[in-house]
């Protein structure tokens, strides 16, 4: 699923009218994203799907025709909040995380 999950992210933003420096960025950030939660779902799996999933979601919304800044904001907070209480144990899973939130948030600026 997280797999199935992530190449549909990367397929939106490939697609997507945005900066190609983004574009290159949130493409590499992604890949190692992937394994980073392959590796987190071997122990948590629930959390990691919602990560995949408020990730999937935050995409969507920076990326549309019609970017919705709420929308963008409320689901790259959703996308923080699901990487809580991973910081000591997953270090870099939460920097990718963080790291995607902020391009996806700063793209229509």
């Amino acid at each position: 699923m997280i797999e199935t999950t992530i190449e549909s992210i990367e397929n939106k933003v490939r697609n997507a009218d945005i900066k190609q420096e983004d574009k290159e960025e949130l493409l590499r950030l992604l890949s190692t994203l992937e394994a980073e939660m392959l590796d987190l779902s071997r122990t948590h799996p629930e959390e990691a799907e919602s990560i995949a999933g408020f990730t999937q979601l935050s995409a969507h919304e920076a990326t549309r025709g019609q970017r919705n800044e709420q929308l963008v904001s409320l689901s790259t907070k959703g996308m923080i909040s699901s990487i809580e209480g991973f910081e000591s144990t997953h270090e870099e899973l939460v920097r990718i995380v963080n790291s995607i939130a902020y391009i996806l948030s700063n793209m229509g600026l």
